[in-house]
């Protein structure tokens, strides 16, 4: 199957859920992540889009635990950078609609230990499809010289497949929940 193929076919299994739907179903899915969080110190999340695994009260939640939380903020056609995350006032519309930190930028690598990851699909292998766009793949492949960042797919149950297609680009994450 062709990335174009499976990101259409995930797309149309999201749209047979209303938001409500999804919002629940996001619930078990934080659930699991919970325990893998609580050691972390510094944490770089994502601001869920509404068909994806819902991240806001995750998010707050975990500031409020006293965590360093970051989120990335997309730069250009090619890059993001991150932004550190301390509260709903850190954020504002973005690229593509997202919703984006404006908070202070954030560099300091090393001490990052687990980054969650969003995706369209991912596989047992931690083969991940994103937009299409590969801000993650450029993005994690910069951070493969910090050996202690734990990478975390989050996805809902459906979208956990045999086999995601792959390439040269194309980077893997260590854990899917």
């Amino acid at each position: 199957m062709l990335k174009s193929e499976l990101r259409q076919q995930m797309r149309e299994l999201k749209r047979q859920f209303t938001q409500q739907q999804l919002d629940e179903l996001s619930l078990s899915v934080i659930l699991r992540l919970k325990p893998l969080l609580a050691e972390a110190h510094t944490v770089l999340a994502f601001y869920s889009l509404p068909d994806e695994v819902n991240t806001h009260q995750l998010v707050d939640d975990l500031v409020a635990e006293g965590k360093t939380l970051l989120l990335p903020k997309v730069l250009d056609d090619a890059t993001m950078e991150l932004r550190r995350y301390t509260g709903q006032s850190d954020l504002e519309e973005g690229a593509f609609h997202i919703m984006e930190p404006i908070g202070e930028r954030f560099t300091d690598y090393t001490s990052i230990e687990m980054i969650l990851v969003p995706g369209m699909a991912f596989d047992s292998l931690g083969h991940r499809l994103g937009r299409g766009k590969g801000y993650y793949d450029r993005f994690l492949r910069g951070l493969e010289s910090f050996p202690q960042i734990h990478t975390v797919g989050v996805c809902f149950d459906f979208q956990k497949v045999a086999e995601v297609p792959t390439d040269e680009y194309d980077m893997a994450v260590d854990e899917v929940v």
